[in-house]
């Protein structure tokens, strides 16, 4: 399938999990569209790009080693991302990757994810939690970054410092999560 047919496929996606999960399965199926994928992704500006990031969610969610050839291509697009509907699942992927790496069980990903990728991570992450963003990309953000910040020390005093500043003016959900995280972090 060529990028321009998958950009076609993609218009068929919808916010249905049925749709998400047949497409995320078409791509786990034919690994070869990933790279298309993320080019359609990382096409920002694109609507489309949304649908294609919800489908490297579902992706990354039942195959999440299908990623490592795309690390680089990944972490270096990732902060590129505005549109609410394809941060969310970008910011999701994040949380994924951070919950494998730092996580009790083996996982392929901790050969794979360097230095320089975590420090992308970090700070799409910190982005988004100071930026205008939506709760849940915070939320994803504030797990990774407290994930993330078990090996980088200077995580924690900044994590601490905007959930303690924020919290007074964020959404209940908001306010759940942070609780949890200062709780872990002060532990």
């Amino acid at each position: 399938m060529t990028k321009a047919e998958l950009y076609q496929e993609l218009n068929y996606v919808n916010h249905s999990r049925d749709k998400r999960v047949k497409y995320a399965n078409m791509v786990i199926d034919q690994p070869d569209l990933i790279a298309p994928l993320l080019d359609i992704l990382f096409d920002v500006d694109d609507k489309i790009s949304c649908r294609a990031a919800w489908v490297f969610e579902f992706m990354c969610g039942e195959k999440l080693e299908a990623i490592i050839p795309h690390l680089d291509t990944f972490t270096e697009n990732m902060s590129k991302v505005h549109l609410d509907s394809a941060v969310r699942p970008v910011s999701k992927v994040c949380e994924y990757l951070t919950k494998a790496y730092y996580g009790k069980a083996d996982h392929l990903l901790k050969q794979h994810l360097t230095p320089k990728q975590k420090e992308k991570i970090i700070e799409a992450c910190f982005d988004w939690m100071i930026n205008d963003e939506k709760v849940a990309p915070k939320a994803y953000s504030m797990v990774s970054l407290f994930l993330l910040g078990q090996e980088y020390d200077w995580i924690y005093p900044e994590l601490t410092l905007i959930l303690e500043r924020d919290f007074h003016i964020q959404s209940a959900a908001f306010k759940a999560r942070a609780r949890h995280i200062l709780k872990k972090i002060k532990k």
